[in-house]
């Protein structure tokens, strides 16, 4: 199943985040959402995992790709990072895709 977020009023899928990070080059397809709240807005970060061998500057197009792809095709603004290669949390073999780090009240 696909867990749904709801950040800043819109509907966000992780099936469409992984649309984008699958077709942006220098990228792994393993990702993380992390959401955290900044003051009294939510936000979003999303890692995503170099391949092998990419360059920074690589990296850095991969970022501005992958942060342009959610902005014009979900609707919200994200922070992008490139993480090393392996570097993101896996249990079992499964990454964990979601990070909710937001404080309830």
């Amino acid at each position: 199943s696909d867990d749904m977020v709801i950040l800043r009023g819109v509907n966000l899928f992780p099936t469409q985040i992984e649309e984008i990070v699958l077709r942006t080059p220098g990228v792994a397809p393993h990702f993380q959402l992390r959401l955290t709240r900044e003051g009294r807005m939510d936000a979003l970060t999303v890692r995503a995992e170099a391949r092998s061998g990419a360059t920074p500057e690589q990296r850095e197009a991969a970022a501005r790709t992958i942060g342009r792809g959610i902005k014009d095709g979900i609707g919200v603004s994200a922070d992008v990072e490139i993480v090393e290669p392996e570097s993101l949390e896996r249990s079992v073999g499964k990454l964990k895709r979601i990070v909710d780090l937001r404080q309830r009240p």
